[in-house]
């Protein structure tokens, strides 16, 4: 799960999203865009998305 960060800025002061991202460790990113792909699964779909079951009919 993500931990909430809070940071407090001046007004007018702005500050860049991807500068924070960057000083993230790759596994630290990775488990964030896991848990966006799966927030979107459960809102357009409604469930977590599975694998498919593929059937094959063998003739004997």
């Amino acid at each position: 799960m993500i931990a909430p960060v809070v940071t407090r800025l001046k007004m007018g002061e702005k500050r860049s999203d991807a500068a924070y991202w960057r000083a993230q460790p790759y596994q630290a990113r990775l488990a964030a865009l896991e848990e966006i792909r799966r927030e979107y699964h459960r809102w357009r779909y409604g469930a977590e998305p599975r694998f498919q079951r593929v059937y094959t009919i063998v003739k004997r």
